[in-house]
């Protein structure tokens, strides 16, 4: 027997449930939403979250590392869990002072990242602690 056929796996067994979930930390710098939001693509494609959607999560990541990355301290660590239904996104820093939803003005450049996160995920929030943002996107099951 080849080393070859002695791991090719079996077809005609299922293959096993992996965990739909992933942690990173970036050290905090601006390239940090761009690499948040490369791996965060290749993971949604991995778990089948295509279109519209995967497009309204990549965004709300962005934004929220963005936010960690420009107020917060520190590295910036970015989570997310997809067990089922659901997509949970959670941005921590070392910066216990809580992001705010704010009113940026017509002329303002920035200040609207919590309020794209507000208008596109189904709830939001802070920890107690104010290190970690979340974010929770309802994600429809797909109909065979």
């Amino acid at each position: 027997m080849s080393p070859a056929a002695a791991v090719a796996p079996d077809a005609t067994k299922a293959l096993p449930h992996t965990s739909r979930a992933f942690d990173v930390a970036f050290t905090s710098n601006p390239a940090s939403a761009s690499q948040a939001r490369r791996i965060t693509r290749a993971f949604l494609g991995l778990w089948n979250v295509n279109g519209e959607l995967a497009e309204n999560i990549v965004l709300a990541i962005s934004e929220l590392v963005t936010n960690a990355v420009e107020h917060g301290t520190g590295d910036v660590g970015l989570r997310v869990q997809y067990p089922d239904g659901e997509l949970r996104i959670e941005v921590t820093d070392d910066n216990p002072t809580p992001a705010e939803l704010r009113t940026a003005d017509d002329e303002d450049v920035s200040g609207r990242g919590l309020f794209l996160v507000a208008v596109l995920a189904r709830k939001w929030g802070v920890s107690k602690d104010g290190k970690t943002t979340w974010c929770v996107f309802r994600v429809p099951a797909r109909r065979s």
